[in-house]
């Protein structure tokens, strides 16, 4: 209600696309210009996963609605499926 900033999630080497919430609100889906997607802790900021696979920009990442999956969406023309929990891509 303050309207300060609470945390900076610094880590992508180009332009932020998207960002949301897991469903819980424990995590945050970050998708980038730099070609990957990040998984943060959404208390304290710091950097849970790197989801790295795409050959593009990364323009959305959405979270599944029990938030055991992402799924990101990419210039590359690849939608890719992953494990929130690992990181794995599902192949």
């Amino acid at each position: 209600s303050t309207g300060q900033l609470f945390k900076s999630l610094e880590g992508h080497n180009d332009g932020v696309a998207s960002a949301v919430f897991s469903p819980d609100g424990a995590l945050v889906l970050t998708a980038s210009e730099d070609k990957t997607a990040k998984l943060w802790n959404s208390s304290t900021g710091q950097l849970f996963k790197t989801l790295e696979g795409h050959d593009g920009w990364v323009e959305s990442a959405v979270f599944s609605p029990d938030g055991a999956l992402v799924l990101t969406a990419s210039f590359d023309d690849t939608a890719k499926l992953w494990n929130s929990s690992t990181g794995q891509l599902f192949k």
